[in-house]
């Protein structure tokens, strides 16, 4: 056995295995494509984040919202929760409950390494934001922040502390009181109980001990003796903490490598990695966003795409596709291939417009330039597109099913377009939320 491939008959056949991240400012549709390639894999594996993200797939006109869970358990996958990974445990109890009420059978890793996300964390995290000024990153007040910030800092509650009484008990006698003396400095009043934390905690570690795991060992094996998986991101590669729109951004690394720190696998057994490239652009949060649109063109594109955070419920800021910000994150992640989405949010726009440059005073720029008080001052140079006309759902499933061909011919254009200026092929474009409304242009699971 070769990793990657197995000998049948002589004949080497490609098993991929794939990371799938985001190219924007996250929301960008990843966890549909994620549920749709998972049906060619034994694994999805989620690597960083938490609940601060939020992924929606919809199966037969059934909306489900997964905000820890990895997408893939609708195909009835084995999903795991890798190291890099913040988790909150009544998040993910409720989640797995849901699932479970529904008749989805959940077969889940969770790592034992993975951190967790306190109570204490959720009171830090909105006002350490909220006292940075114009600096914050527009938090979601979830606590994934400051407990990265643990993290690092070296006094996380780790997952496996959760099922060992004397350690947690241990590190909460220490952590407590700072976090205490923190809550007071921002005039937080509220009480930390050690004691009520310490049952609770405890209390989740009995229910979540079932799915802990040594993943890294887990998958390792697993994709030695010929196994395939799928590394899930969350968020988007502009708002990573080493490449992304620093400090507007989130506390973790979303791009392709992460997969590898955050899982405990190695990047060479990554075969694959696909790029998830919003139509246009949208974020939730602070920070320039050059092509934004605040008019009523942008009311329309965040209406037709339904722009709302599926964490928060916030509107997202939307604008005009940034091919600048794309030929960027293809670069730092390697992408071998991009997935277009929402491609049917822009129906009924005409023209379209694509940023393929920005201007700063007399300075006309192709690069991002990873500095927010620089970026604040960029303009966009726009070239526009033909638009296409608005098509009814059924129509868009009717064309999908059709295949490539049977899409608008503006719209293939304004595909051809995002490929030429990312300079990476598109292996699948989507017209809509369900598995049925994409279009696959290239197979990537054949030899």
């Amino acid at each position: 056995m070769i990793h990657g491939y197995s000998f049948i008959r002589g004949t080497i056949v490609a098993k991929k295995n794939l990371v799938i991240v985001g190219s924007q400012f996250g929301d960008e549709g990843k966890g549909k494509i994620t549920d749709f390639f998972a049906d060619k894999v034994d694994f999805v594996v989620r690597f960083q984040g938490g609940n601060n993200a939020g992924h929606t797939i919809v199966v037969n006109d059934k909306k489900y919202a997964f905000h820890l869970i990895p997408s893939g358990v609708l195909r009835g996958k084995t999903v795991v929760i890798g190291n890099g990974v913040v988790v909150d445990p009544r998040v993910l109890l409720g989640e797995i409950k849901t699932l479970e009420d529904g008749g989805i059978k959940v077969d889940l890793k969770i790592s034992n390494k993975a951190h967790v996300i306190m109570p204490y964390h959720v009171l830090l995290d909105g006002v350490e934001d909220a006292a940075k000024g114009k600096y914050a990153a527009g938090t979601t007040k979830r606590g994934n922040g400051p407990a990265y910030s643990d993290k690092y800092a070296r006094i996380g509650i780790r997952m496996m502390d959760l099922v060992q009484p004397d350690v947690l008990k241990e590190k909460l006698d220490y952590i407590i009181p700072i976090k205490q003396k923190g809550l007071e400095i921002y005039g937080i009043t509220e009480r930390l109980d050690k004691d009520v934390i310490y049952k609770e905690y405890i209390g989740f570690g009995s229910q979540l001990k079932q799915f802990l795991a040594d993943t890294d060992y887990l998958l390792n094996d697993a994709l030695d003796a010929g196994k395939t998986a799928l590394f899930e991101g969350a968020q988007g590669s502009m708002l990573c903490i080493d490449h992304g729109l620093y400090p507007h951004g989130t506390s973790s690394n979303c791009v392709a490598q992460g997969a590898s720190t955050g899982t405990g696998v190695p990047m060479k057994k990554m075969d694959y990695i696909i790029g998830i490239v919003k139509a246009y652009t949208s974020r939730v949060g602070t920070g320039p966003v050059p092509t934004e649109l605040t008019d009523e063109i942008g009311n329309q594109i965040r209406e037709q795409g339904h722009e709302y955070g599926t964490t928060t419920g916030r509107p997202r800021r939307v604008g005009w596709y940034d091919a600048v910000t794309v030929k960027y994150t293809a670069m730092i992640n390697g992408f071998d291939g991009i997935c277009i989405t929402l491609l049917d949010a822009l129906e009924g726009i005409d023209p379209l417009k694509i940023c393929t440059a920005y201007m700063r005073g007399g300075e006309r720029m192709t690069r991002w330039v990873t500095d927010t008080n620089y970026m604040k001052d960029c303009k966009p140079v726009y070239e526009e597109m033909k638009g296409w006309q608005k098509h009814t759902r059924e129509e868009w499933r009717a064309m999908a099913k059709r295949g490539y061909k049977a899409l608008p011919p503006e719209m293939q254009a304004y595909i051809k377009r995002i490929e030429d200026l990312a300079g990476i092929p598109a292996i699948l474009v989507s017209v809509g939320p369900g598995r049925d409304e994409t279009i696959i242009i290239e197979d990537i699971f054949k030899s």
